[in-house]
């Protein structure tokens, strides 16, 4: 990927400006969602409860998130803006600067990190709406960036599809398995990707 051509998608699916008033609301509402996961789990969500807690219209939260999975994922979206933000603008090897292989090796370490970091989250936005992942703003920019620096890796290859490819194993049902019920380490998580994709082969 070049160093000088922010090719990458906003997360949220674009640009779209909102009015002050709709931002606040947005905001309101995430915070509340956010108090509510942390003290509560992820489980414990509903829109109602959303409302009471943001002060927000249960009417306005429904109209502005669908449903719980759509805020779950909107609420990882929003935690995503810094991870997003590393990984196009950050210091190498996660950031621009450093060979394509040692970016892709760096950004899938840390998609291991932050897979078990927010584990109970995805895996509750999972769980309501399974495929609901792949539509995320958080998902199509993570797909972008991978596509670019396969490509950079492997050139003539099918980018697009072996960067679905290269996600795959970061489904939060799997993920779940693999850091609960079979604790496992990050350490052999991020060993065992890299072996699997051998993208240096």
């Amino acid at each position: 990927m070049s160093d000088s051509k922010p090719l990458l998608p906003t997360i949220g699916g674009g640009p779209t400006p909102e009015r002050a008033d709709a931002a606040r609301n947005r905001r309101k509402i995430l915070d509340a969602a956010a108090k509510v996961v942390a003290e509560d789990g992820p489980d414990a969500v509903t829109m109602n409860q959303i409302a009471h807690a943001s002060g927000i219209g249960v009417g306005t939260v429904y109209r502005r998130f669908g449903d719980v999975s759509q805020l779950l994922w909107a609420l990882l979206d929003d935690r995503e803006r810094r991870f997003q933000e590393a990984y196009i603008s950050g210091p190498p090897p996660l950031g621009p600067g450093a060979p394509a292989a040692e970016r892709l090796d760096a950004f899938l370490d840390a998609l291991v990190d932050r897979t078990r970091e927010q584990r109970a989250i995805l895996l509750a936005a999972h769980s309501a709406a399974p495929r609901g992942r792949y539509h995320t703003g958080a998902y199509q920019v993570m797909h972008t960036h991978v596509a670019l620096l396969v490509g950079q890796v492997k050139p003539g290859s099918d980018a697009t599809l072996l960067a679905h490819l290269v996600l795959a194993p970061f489904s939060p049902d799997l993920m779940h398995h693999l850091t609960v019920e079979q604790a496992l380490s990050s350490e052999r998580l991020k060993a065992g990707v890299r072996e699997l994709l051998a993208l240096r082969g």
